[in-house]
């Protein structure tokens, strides 16, 4: 699985594909956080958006990086296993998600003014978690595995994330956003940000189980 990752990450670099992802990742930080005033859970939700949106397009670039014989090539030389395959590109965006969240909680802090406690940064590593989970579940969903058309994948991710943000009450990203926004002490929503980051986790599981199944049946 390691040498699996390793060779995903190489792929990723030669052929560039995180530059968009990056690239909007640090734009929307930019503007989602220029106030650097307010509670630091409200700061932490902005950044935690902007790692949601960079996500879902990492997860969608990178479960698509090969195409079709290229990756029968690549799941025959990981003993013929497409689900070992799959899961190294999502360990490569969850481990690139992890680098970005460093600077998802540190710009917060740089730009403003704030009075920082254990539990804000612990939400903030919650929030980046779930919404780096979130993202990459429907990233998952809409790669070339399960759409073989460039544009409905664009369609489905689009759709799945305005649902996601904008759907009242809808959890785990939307009601999380909520909380955030409207409860100025990070202790109360530490409980909370715990239920929505184990059903983020099973969001993904049960994504990656439907890509590999879609795929399976078209190989």
């Amino acid at each position: 699985m390691i040498a699996l990752i390793r060779y995903t990450f190489a792929t990723v670099l030669h052929t560039q594909r995180y530059v968009a992802p990056l690239l909007l990742f640090t734009g929307l930080l930019g503007v989602l956080t220029v106030n650097g005033n307010g509670p630091l859970p409200a700061a932490y939700a902005s950044s935690a958006g902007a790692m949601f949106v960079c996500s879902t397009w990492l997860a969608v670039a990178v479960t698509s990086l090969d195409e079709p014989p290229q990756r029968a090539i690549t799941v025959v030389t990981a003993g013929g296993r497409p689900l070992r395959v799959l899961l190294a590109a999502i360990g490569t965006v969850l481990l690139s998600c992890l680098a970005l969240m460093a600077v998802g909680l540190a710009f917060p802090l740089w730009l403003g003014d704030h009075a920082v406690t254990a539990a804000d940064l612990l939400l903030g590593v919650e929030a980046q978690l779930v919404c780096a989970l979130t993202g990459t579940a429907i990233g998952v969903l809409c790669s070339r595995q399960v759409f073989t058309r460039q544009g409905h994948a664009v369609v489905a991710a689009l759709a799945l994330l305005t649902g996601a943000l904008f759907t009242k009450g809808l959890p785990p990203v939307n009601r999380l956003f909520a909380l955030m926004a409207t409860t100025p002490d990070a202790a109360p929503l530490l409980a909370p940000a715990g239920a929505m980051l184990a059903l983020s986790a099973l969001l993904l599981t049960a994504s990656t189980a439907a890509t590999h199944c879609v795929g399976g049946h078209r190989q």
